[in-house]
């Protein structure tokens, strides 16, 4: 019996044991089979994404985001995954989860393209539309796009955008101007949230004032913008979205410095209360490194001290429209000059400098109508103190500019109809003949611009759709102005649209507040007549293609344009090399050419955008001699841009870019027997920039990025200035048998050559 039964003994320590595995094998089971639920959101750039797809590597679990960009997964095994997210036009990432819990939740970022292929613009016709569906085109730029190339401000990101041209106007103080298909910068309206902020005075000084950081995206219209949104939108605007509270993290920084001694400092924090959230921002710029690369005992660059304080609220309404307003505040100490001269030189002839302290108020708001559906007020208003001199030549001026608009929108079965009631008031004075009355004394500008101005979208088919816009305005010098404009628009599918727009543009001048050159001191001014307002006439043909790949996509954007001009305002520089000669042309002035953008953006990280420019803008004058075809200065032929970046897989991902531009010979400012060409060389200024993004731990996101600013070490390679031994122009008659006298504007490359930078962005969201 012993043999084929256990004692009682062993088989309490047999069946002991095995309860004791049973039971462990029940936990373990029972832990195996714990499931929880993963929940949160998805954005890019801040912004949420609908749609997107989340899965879980290695296991069939996943889900979609809705609307909103959140998703809910439910039914998940307790363990360790690979969340990979994607969406069509995004660059896929990943990110490791945990499911140690019931619940979980994490936020996924997706990579932002660099186009969307159908992002949401407003500048075109002042509404909320799709990019495809916009009657107008118009080019969209993310804020990741700028990231790629670090920049201080959005005078110098936009040398990325294709037919945009940043341009130094001065070698001394280098102020310049934003130019679009070839046109001088006050041919370009520069907007902030669809208000015209930037204009006139401001257009010189205030766009290195606007930094990167507080921009969300920039849509650039190229062609006469004037019936909707009136003077100066004459070659085109660009138009810059800013960030807000709702998108915004609720903490941000981004701190970089240069080889050179450059030190920029962005810092933003959100404030959210209960139907109100807030974005507090600050950029603060620093230079102050004299640096003569050249040995022209002359400054290569401004020193600048700047900070600019930015601040936007956004207020819900029980309709759930968006009502917002924002301020700014902007100050600025910069000076360029000969490497002896400090403050204490200012205004004397000891030793020449060019000196600008300005200050800048501005305020942007927009607010719906409760009592009336559909009404829309917008309104701005900016106040720019100038306090300059430019070596013993004084420039006091101080503009103020207030703006407000009833827009009115509907939209019936076949129409959209869009009116707009806009006023602009703008004071002008300085201590320039550009405010003196004929016998000598100082009389301030004041000008109201009253207009109106109603549009009609009609769709004639599924397919057509028309666009029927007329403005008038105004002025209180030059009377009535009256600015159509025409667009139709074919859809043959959802992914192909062409479009036929053909516009008028118009534009009223102050001299003083436009040209660089004008203030400068280095030449006299002559106003031969009293100058007529220009008028523009555009056509416009714009194809788009939007290609989907199986492992990315590819956008294809391609136009040809022809801008014909009358009462053209110019300046003659070759006359006279001591003086700058205003006038309306006597004849007409063209520009016309193409332009294409490539967009391509893989799954495998890697994504290029391309663009080719090929201008031909000119000017035929008319004379008692016959005509004459006098091309546009500093206006190169033909130009590209190119941004090329791989992004690696993983959550601790790298970022390779590679970005940059090259000009073609352009016009140059020459005087009679100048020794420097009148065309410039070709111009390749290429950067390079290298991004680790590291996950500290959920909600928190350091950036760490560096590399080289003008890696081909480019620098202009004749005199940017005219006779720097002699500012003042004191020795003119010794030893000067080509009677040069100092001039500043013979720009068209960098004058300091490659610099590194190092920099590191720190996120909470």
């Amino acid at each position: 019996m012993g043999n084929r039964f256990l004692s009682s003994a062993n088989l309490m320590r047999y069946t002991g044991g095995g309860l004791v595995l049973i039971l462990l094998s029940v936990a373990f089971a029972t832990a195996q089979q714990q499931t929880g639920v993963l929940r949160g959101k998805v954005t890019s750039d801040g912004e949420s994404v609908a749609f997107a797809n989340v899965v879980l590597r290695g296991i069939n679990y996943g889900g979609k985001t809705d609307s909103l960009g959140e998703f809910q997964i439910s039914g998940i095994p307790y363990g360790s995954y690979t969340a990979v997210v994607s969406f069509v036009g995004y660059q896929s990432t990943e990110q490791m989860v945990r499911i140690q819990a019931p619940d979980v939740q994490i936020n996924l970022t997706l990579g932002n393209s660099l186009h969307a292929l159908d992002e949401v613009v407003v500048t075109g016709t002042m509404k909320e539309v799709s990019k495809m569906s916009s009657s107008i085109p118009v080019e969209v730029y993310s804020a990741e796009l700028f990231r790629k190339n670090v920049t201080s401000n959005i005078f110098e990101s936009l040398s990325l955008v294709n037919g945009v041209q940043p341009q130094i106007n001065c070698n001394v103080c280098n102020t310049g101007d934003i130019r679009i298909n070839g046109l001088e910068g006050p041919y370009t309206m520069v907007l902030i949230d669809g208000m015209p902020i930037v204009s006139s005075l401001s257009t010189v000084y205030g766009l290195s004032g606007i930094p990167s950081s507080m921009i969300r995206r920039v849509e650039v219209v190229k062609g006469p913008a004037s019936t909707l949104y009136g003077s100066e939108a004459v070659g085109g605007l660009i138009n810059i979205i800013t960030k807000d509270g709702t998108s915004a993290p609720q903490f941000y920084s981004d701190v970089y410095a240069t080889s050179v001694g450059e030190l920029n400092a962005d810092v933003g924090v959100r404030v959210r209360a209960r139907n109100v959230t807030g974005l507090v921002g600050i950029n603060y710029y620093l230079y102050d490194q004299k640096r003569d690369i050249n040995s022209d005992n002359f400054t290569d660059v401004t020193l600048q001290n700047r900070i600019s304080l930015f601040n936007k609220w956004n207020f819900a309404t029980e309709a759930g429209k968006s009502s917002s307003l924002a301020t700014r505040f902007f100050y600025e100490d910069r000076w360029g000059g000969e490497m002896q001269w400090a403050p204490a030189y200012r205004g004397t002839d000891v030793y020449y400098g060019e000196s600008i302290y300005t200050r800048r108020w501005e305020l942007i708001g927009s607010h719906p109508i409760r009592f009336i559906p559909g009404m829309q007020l917008d309104y701005s208003a900016n106040v720019h103190h100038q306090n300059s001199f430019y070596g013993t030549t004084p420039y006091m001026a101080d503009q103020r500019v207030g703006f407000a608009q009833f827009r009115w929108s509907k939209t019936t079965t076949r129409h959209d109809w869009l009116i707009g009631l806009p006023l602009r008031y703008t004071y002008y004075d300085d201590n320039t003949p550009g405010t003196a009355k004929d016998d000598g004394t100082n009389e301030a500008s004041n000008v109201f611009l009253p207009g109106v101005f109603v549009q009609d979208e009609v769709m004639l088919s599924k397919k057509t759709t028309a666009l029927l816009g007329l403005r008038y305005d105004h002025h209180t010098v030059h009377g009535n102005i009256i600015t159509p404009r025409l667009s139709f628009k074919f859809s043959p599918n959802d992914r192909s649209v062409l479009r036929l727009t053909s516009g008028s543009g118009y534009r009223v001048v102050n001299l003083f507040t436009e040209d660089h050159a004008a203030l400068s001191g280095s030449r006299d001014v002559i106003v031969l007549h009293a100058l007529k307002p220009e008028k523009s006439w555009n056509t416009n043909i714009n194809y788009v293609r939007n290609i989907i790949l199986g492992s990315g996509f590819v956008s294809i954007d391609a136009s040809v344009f022809y801008t014909y001009f009358r009462n053209k305002i110019v300046g003659d520089f070759l006359t006279d090399p001591t003086k700058i000669i205003y006038d309306n042309l006597s004849g007409h002035a063209v520009s016309k050419g193409a332009t294409v953008n490539a967009d391509l953006s893989f799954d495998s990280g890697l994504k290029f955008i391309a663009g080719f420019t090929l201008l031909d803008v000119y000017q035929k004058r008319v004379s008692a001699q016959g005509s004459e075809r006098v091309p546009q200065l500093l206006s190169p032929r033909t130009s590209g841009t190119l941004a090329a970046g791989y992004t690696s897989p993983g959550e601790g991902h790298w970022v390779i870019d590679l970005t940059g531009r090259i000009n073609g010979p352009m016009e140059m400012p020459v005087v009679p027997d100048d020794f420097r060409p009148s065309r410039s060389p070709w111009v390749p200024i290429f950067n390079f920039q290298v991004t680790r993004h590291l996950h500290l731990i959920d909600g928190y996101h350091l950036e760490v990025y560096g590399g080289v600013k003008n890696i081909l070490n480019y620098v202009q390679r004749d005199a940017a200035l005219l006779r720097p031994f002699d500012p003042f122009d004191k020795q003119i008659g010794d030893e000067n048998p080509n009677g040069y006298t100092f001039d500043t504007t013979y720009s068209y490359a960098p004058i300091q050559g490659a610099k590194f930078f190092f920099g590191a962005r720190f996120t909470l969201e």
